[in-house]
């Protein structure tokens, strides 16, 4: 039987999928209000940095995928930076979390430029080479093949696409790194009770960063996939990685 990580635990890989989608219906309503308290909103630079490698077209139409999207907040940042014929597919296999996305959407006026779609990573629902970019922001360490993911992230980006992925990552400056590992472990899943009233839904998110590869290894793995020109930046000391490859 095949096995995935969940947290600090194995779990059969065909349960993985179900685990997640219950953690992220617990947090949906204040996924991205703990976003902002956890990081001191320092998410905002590190999306803005996401946004500016993407760099959608204000002139011609720009297609673009966000992976695992959520409630849309990177989707919105590309379809706002991008020209008027900019738009933007936020696929995710949460329903709740789409629902807080489509509800913002339509607040922001952006309903004909956001579409909210629920779907799985593995087995995304559009056509091959239909996008111009394929972004994931802090969601393929929850996806149980993330090899899988990533194959089909290349399969629907047209030839010259771009794949831009933001994830957590490991701490490289001495002394930070017992820090982060205090604060995660014990700060955020104080702050997950007291915010959103769910301590063990952010304890596994702070354990699922520690199990999802290394820079190197996330890079071979998008290589082993077919992308080019790989490459990734650490921020904030390692916290998180900007990670891109192109389908060329």
């Amino acid at each position: 039987m095949e096995t995935a990580q969940f947290g600090a635990r194995q779990v059969p890989l065909a349960d993985k999928q179900a685990l997640v989608d219950g953690v992220f219906h617990s947090v949906a309503r204040r996924y991205d209000l703990m976003n902002d308290l956890m990081s001191f909103g320092l998410h905002r630079a590190w999306k803005d940095a996401l946004v500016t490698a993407v760099n959608p077209s204000k002139t011609r139409p720009f297609a673009l995928i966000d992976i695992a999207g959520g409630t849309g907040d990177v989707a919105t940042r590309v379809v706002e930076a991008g020209g008027e014929a900019t738009r933007a597919v936020v696929c995710d296999i949460n329903a709740d979390m789409l629902a807080v996305g489509r509800e913002r959407a339509a607040r922001r006026q952006l309903g004909k430029v956001l579409a909210f779609t629920e779907a799985n990573a593995e087995s995304l629902p559009f056509a091959d080479r239909s996008f111009d970019a394929a972004t994931v922001a802090f969601g393929i360490r929850n996806v149980p093949r993330i090899e899988q993911a990533l194959a089909e992230a290349y399969r629907v980006l047209r030839p010259g696409g771009r794949f831009v992925c933001l994830e957590f990552s490991a701490v490289t400056v001495p002394g930070l790194d017992r820090l982060y590992d205090f604060y995660s472990f014990n700060v955020i899943p104080a702050l997950g009770r007291a915010v959103a009233g769910d301590a063990e839904s952010y304890r596994y998110l702070v354990e699922s960063i520690r199990r999802f590869p290394k820079p190197e290894a996330f890079a071979a793995m998008l290589r082993a996939c077919g992308f080019a020109r790989v490459s990734f930046r650490p921020m904030s000391g390692g916290i998180v990685t900007l990670h891109s490859g192109w389908r060329l």
